[in-house]
């Protein structure tokens, strides 16, 4: 996982710049978001969220889905008020769509998600420094059939550099929105506003989100990143995190209609916070 944010961190510095259907009720602004990764104790899990505003938990499930404690997992979050989505994301899903659908019937067929939480990264394939377009274009490929083989709302992690990149004469980030329902931009950094910032960063793809009418949250991390410190809470309390994620919320209601709220990643790292 270290790899992956620091290419998610990086790679935006690293491209050049070339110029360039609604299911489910989406989630609204002041709604918090989070990931979980690993099977901690369904009582804490939810009572950590209810206990810090989150409202929707994205739950990783592996393809053969851990149905007595995800049932715990949904029958607790549902009397918080909190949502579940269905967390899954294998970067060799950008060729294999097969797999993929198959993992979604799976966590669906559980009947135990409100949502569909993708993260697939087809930048992290060796095949991207040379077939680049090709496998941009599978991705969006992927995302259309996911979205499609479900009336759940289906919601993908995004870089926050994706707006840089084009398929074919497309805008990649403007593809992926015209495919979801829904985007969380990994805006990853620990200052609000400002140069380098969640705000700076998540910018363009909350402005793609206005105009595509498509709700964007915007993402947080609080794993320690020895590779980028500015791009992680790790280390500061979580008084000064709460802070940062009302900032967000303020920020981002006062300047995009795409605003959706804010995500932390993730719930360990963040129980973890003094």
């Amino acid at each position: 996982m270290r790899l992956r944010l620091l290419v998610i961190l990086l790679v935006g510095a690293l491209v050049p710049v070339v110029p360039g259907t609604a299911h489910a009720a989406t989630p609204a602004a002041d709604v918090r978001g989070m990931w979980l990764w690993t099977r901690p104790s369904a009582v804490d899990a939810v009572a950590f969220a209810a206990q810090r505003r989150v409202k929707e938990i994205f739950v990783h499930v592996p393809t053969s889905p851990d149905v007595p404690y995800l049932r715990e997992l949904r029958q607790r979050a549902s009397a918080a008020g909190i949502k579940l989505a269905a967390l899954g994301g294998e970067t060799s899903w950008t060729t294999d769509h097969a797999a993929a659908l198959a993992w979604q019937r799976a966590a669906l067929g559980t009947g135990l998600f409100d949502a569909v939480h993708v993260d697939v990264e087809p930048y992290l394939l060796p095949e991207w420094q040379t077939a680049q377009a090709t496998l941009a274009q599978q991705y969006l490929n992927l995302l259309g059939k996911l979205a499609a083989a479900t009336t759940k709302r289906v919601e993908a992690d995004v870089p926050f550099w994706l707006g840089q990149l084009t398929v074919g004469r497309k805008n990649l980030a403007t593809e992926v929105l015209s495919r979801v329902d829904a985007i969380t931009v990994m805006s990853y950094r620990n200052t609000v506003t400002g140069p380098n910032s969640v705000m700076d960063i998540g910018r363009d793809f909350l402005t793609r989100a206005a105009a595509a009418r498509k709700p964007a949250r915007l993402a947080v991390e609080t794993q320690p990143l020895a590779e980028c410190a500015h791009c992680t809470f790790s280390g500061m309390s979580a008084a000064t995190l709460d802070r940062a994620l009302t900032s967000i919320d303020t920020t981002g209601n006062a300047t995009s209609t795409g605003y959706a709220g804010v995500a932390v990643h993730h719930y360990d790292s963040w129980r973890s916070l003094a």
